[in-house]
């Protein structure tokens, strides 16, 4: 017995625009719409793609000390984040494993947390639990949330409102769109250029038909999000990284700043410390890689990785042949002595080895706008 999908503030529209609509998150969701995945992702690279990621979960954690608060739950500089700057985290558990990641920006009297659709029940649980005394944890049900990607959209979203040209990556402001009050940061999933647009749920469908008039904005379903945040070599929650991976395995460790590590003027204090200090030390014995093979054979999540000599090294955690690159990619878990750049490696997919090459990541570089 399933439960109900949910349906988030634009499913008439995804329908009336000729959607393919699937399960994700628990909510029915768009793949795609007529022109198809790779027509989308290749739109998305060269234009601008319009998502639909209601889905996902809005948070405002409130009070003087949430940002403190939030520090012992992440291993992440919260307390010295800017305002108006938006930073990346981790939820992390006490084996230090990852619960959940997530996007945390710093507003005037609060910060905006964006966690995933699948996690969000339990994220929102979590914080309630671990930091509610602390500070108030205020999910955001009566929000949409749209995502603008692409080389030209900050040609079609300045035709709203001119000011969005003067945010940088991962930088966010409250801009009136359309004539509604939006929260809007540039930042995405896919490697370009783009924002993240909160908008409130009952004029969603307004401001996303008037960016979709712009002539340079396509609507883009969830199976384009997914190559293009695979080319950009991002974690998908729940399949390259989750509860059983820390993030010196995941290669996140970019996101841990100085001032949380061992020696740090706010180290550890956060779920996982030790073994996250003792991994970024000594390494982790297995690491999160890109892989791109010259054969067309598709190799996805679950093929076993194997060594010239056919020992089992690692898993694929997501594969996809690249719209962009027109060869097979995959992120994969390997032994650390397997990782190095260069290293020839093989997918197994149906019994046949894919030769594939573990490479640097992103498969396609990123283009976000830093000013």
């Amino acid at each position: 017995m399933s439960a109900e999908l949910l349906k988030t503030p634009l499913h008439a529209l995804h329908i009336e625009l000729g959607a393919k609509m699937v399960p994700f998150g628990g909510y029915d969701m768009p793949v795609q719409y007529a022109t198809g995945i790779i027509a989308e992702h290749k739109h998305t690279r060269t234009a601008a793609g319009l998502f639909d990621v209601s889905h996902m979960g809005q948070v405002l954690l409130k009070g003087a000390g949430a940002d403190a608060a939030l520090e012992s739950i992440v291993p992440v500089d919260i307390v010295d984040l800017p305002k108006f700057k938006q930073r990346y985290a981790l939820f992390t558990n006490d084996q230090g494993g990852i619960l959940d990641d997530l996007m945390v920006t710093r507003r005037e009297d609060d910060l905006f947390v964006v966690v995933n659709a699948a996690c969000k029940a339990q994220d929102i649980a979590h914080m309630q639990a671990k930091i509610g005394a602390l500070c108030v944890v205020e999910p955001l049900p009566e929000k949409a949330l749209l995502a603008l990607q692409g080389p030209q959209a900050v040609t079609a979203l300045a035709r709203l409102n001119a000011d969005v040209q003067k945010l940088v990556f991962m930088t966010g402001g409250h801009f009136s769109l359309d004539g509604i009050d939006c929260f809007v940061t540039r930042s995405g999933y896919t490697g370009e250029d783009g924002f993240e647009i909160s908008v409130p749920a009952d004029q969603a469908v307004q401001l996303a038909r008037a960016l979709l008039a712009q002539p340079e904005v396509k609507p883009i379903g969830l199976g384009a999000r997914d190559t293009l945040r695979l080319e950009a070599g991002l974690c998908l929650y729940g399949h390259d990284i989750d509860t059983a991976t820390t993030p010196v395995e995941g290669s996140i460790t970019w996101a841990i700043q100085k001032v949380r590590r061992a020696g740090g003027a706010r180290a550890a204090g956060y779920p996982g410390a030790e073994v996250i200090d003792t991994q970024l030390a000594n390494g982790a014995a297995r690491k999160r890689v890109g892989l791109i093979s010259t054969e067309r054979m598709p190799v996805r999540e679950g093929a076993k990785v194997v060594s010239a000599d056919g020992t089992e090294i690692g898993v694929v955690t997501s594969g996809s042949p690249s719209p962009s690159l027109g060869q097979p990619i995959a992120l994969a878990y390997v032994e650390a002595n397997q990782a190095a750049l260069g290293t020839e490696v093989f997918a197994i997919v149906r019994d046949k080895r894919v030769a594939m090459t573990v490479t640097a990541l992103p498969f396609v570089p990123n283009r976000y706008y830093r000013g």
